[in-house]
């Protein structure tokens, strides 16, 4: 497995990046061997808990179209990527059956249409403007001079064809607030997403 070490403002030496690729190592070969790279980031979060100077984010590639995500904080780097690597193995011990499941499905899947490419765009978002001290014609958005809010970023994104229960648990395993999938079974565009109670929603579009 290829493993990424990086800091931003944080100082990554050779005991930390022998902590992370051990740690990597025994979750992965314990709940998911066939893992391909990881990526692991610390940071400095001012918003973090009291006490909690440091924070590690890991995001995993488990295999094809298969991504995880987990966070963790702590009083230095090391604490910090234990709590990210608790709550990565505590994942994968949940979903070990599903992902493994998953994973065997995926050569079944070689006679099904290919995933889609979607367009995938983040907006700029604008402050209220004070009305007091603007005309009413003034207080709209900034645009791009079609009407529209500025573009800030833009991707491409695969569309993949999924179960609703294999779209919930993506969404779950990459640390994702929404998804969008084509449902395997009747061919439409569904989206899952993370509501503010905790539970999943799902929008089922009805098919062709």
């Amino acid at each position: 497995m290829h493993i990424t070490v990086a800091g931003k403002q944080v100082e990554t030496g050779a005991a930390l990046r022998v902590h992370v690729t051990d740690g990597l190592a025994t979750i992965t070969g314990k709940y998911f061997d066939h893992a391909l790279e990881a990526n692991v980031t610390f940071h400095h979060d001012l918003k973090a808990r009291a006490g909690a100077h440091f924070c590690c984010d890991i995001n995993l590639k488990a295999g094809r179209n298969v991504f995880m995500r987990a966070e963790g904080e702590g009083v230095d780097a090391h604490r910090a990527f234990d709590v990210a690597a608790e709550h990565l193995g505590k994942r994968l011990r949940r979903y070990r059956r599903r992902v493994n499941d998953h994973a065997r499905s995926l050569a079944a899947q070689r006679d099904l249409p290919p995933a889609e490419e979607a367009r995938q765009v983040v907006l700029s978002q604008a402050e209220e403007p004070e009305l007091e001290e603007v005309a009413l014609e003034e207080a709209a958005p900034p645009t791009n001079g079609h009407g529209h809010a500025m573009v800030v970023a833009e991707q491409t994104t695969e569309v993949l064809r999924l179960t609703v229960s294999e779209a919930v648990m993506r969404l779950d395993l990459e640390h994702r607030t929404v998804m969008m999938f084509r449902n395997s079974g009747n061919g439409a565009l569904g989206v899952v997403y993370r509501r503010e109670d905790g539970h999943v929603g799902w929008i089922d579009a009805p098919a062709g």
